[in-house]
Formats: structure tokens, sequence, C-alpha cells
């Protein structure tokens, strides 16, 4: 019973604080420098800039050269020349403009060989007018064309060439009209009917 009483005793003798504290406590670390500082608002913010310079191709620079030349020779442009023929074939449409020279002939700025890709009966049929009278060295073609495909425009530029040859001498027109150069070939590729493959082919017959 003596141990009771001495608990008893020692528990009245506790007191309890009834005092909360307002502010909880806190911990407080010391502010270190950032080694990643952030910029400031003020600061201008750098701004790349990347140029690229790209190397004209060789034939860029072709055609470059040939305009210029091209100009040099035509002052005023095709519409201000005197010897001039306007050709047409199928779609293709083709302005040209004889001068005296050695027998060059460009077409829409580019080599004539290398603008008809070499091919041999296209080239033949720019020079036919000029080789009938015998003119082939003797005359500088320039050709601005445009529709259709290269046939056409080679046919284009054949008749253009007699057309202006007509303006260097009246003379020209019976030997070009006895090879019919003078003729515009109104032949064009015939319609797709309804109903047909195409002009006129029909449908494969389905018996089932």
């Amino acid at each position: 019973m003596a141990s009771i009483s001495t608990l008893a005793s020692s528990l009245s003798s506790l007191s309890f604080s009834s005092q909360v504290s307002q502010r909880p406590n806190t911990i407080s670390f010391p502010r270190a420098n950032s080694v990643f500082a952030l910029p400031a608002k003020s600061a201008r913010r750098a701004s790349l800039s990347i140029t690229a310079t790209v190397a004209a191709s060789p034939e860029e620079e072709e055609i470059v050269e040939l305009k210029k030349y091209v100009k040099s020779r035509l002052p005023g442009g095709f519409a201000a020349q005197k010897i001039i023929g306007t050709g047409r074939r199928k779609c293709a449409i083709a302005r040209v403009v004889l001068q005296e020279g050695t027998g060059k002939v460009i077409i829409n700025y580019r080599d004539a060989k290398e603008y008809l890709q070499g091919n041999p009966l296209w080239l033949q049929y720019v020079k036919v007018p000029l080789v009938t009278l015998g003119y082939e060295n003797s005359y500088d073609i320039f050709v601005k064309a445009h529709g259709g495909g290269l046939s056409g425009q080679a046919q284009a530029i054949t008749l253009g060439v007699a057309r202006a040859l007509l303006k260097v001498s009246a003379d020209h027109r019976s030997p070009l009209k006895k090879e019919g150069l003078l003729t515009r070939d109104a032949r064009v590729v015939e319609r797709k009917k309804a109903g047909l493959k195409k002009a006129r082919k029909a449908p494969q017959f389905s018996k089932r």
C-alpha cells in the first residue's frame, strides 16, 4: 500500500501547462547564393540568327548569262523586233525572232540542244526552214515557247521561223510553201467520248 500512496503523491505533484504557442517553431536555413541564377527581366534575350547561302548551280548561272545575252541582242524585248514570227502546233505557241548571226538557237533562255533534250528530230524541225533557203549559218534564232510538249513546241518553232523569213524577203514564200512549211498543222488529239475508253476505243465486251 505504501507504493500506491507514493505513486499517487508523485502524480499530484505534476502540473500540466495549457498554454499553446501561437507561432509554431520554424526551422530556418541560411540562404546560399545560387550558382545558376535566372536572368533579370530587364536583361535582353540573346537572339540566334542563322544565315545560309546556297551556291548557284552551273545550269542556273548559264541561264542567267543567256538572259543577259538575249537582252543585249534584243533591246526592247521580243515585241520590239522587226523580224518576228508566231507559230502554233497543238497547244504550243512559239514567238520567234531572227537576227543575223552564226546559227545559234536559244529557246526560253536555254540552248536548243539542252532544251529539246538532244532529240535530233526536234532539232531538225527548228532548222528546216533555214536549211531550205540555205541560211542555216546566217541567222540566230531566239524563241519564247509555252504550252504543249516539246514535240509540239518544236513544230511551232518551225512555223514561226518560216513566217519570220517571209519578213526578210517576199521571195522566200515560194520555196517555203513548196515544202509545206507555211501551213498551220491543225491536227489535234480527238476528245474522249462518254462510254468509251478513248476517243473511239470501246470497252472490252464481257458476255457475263
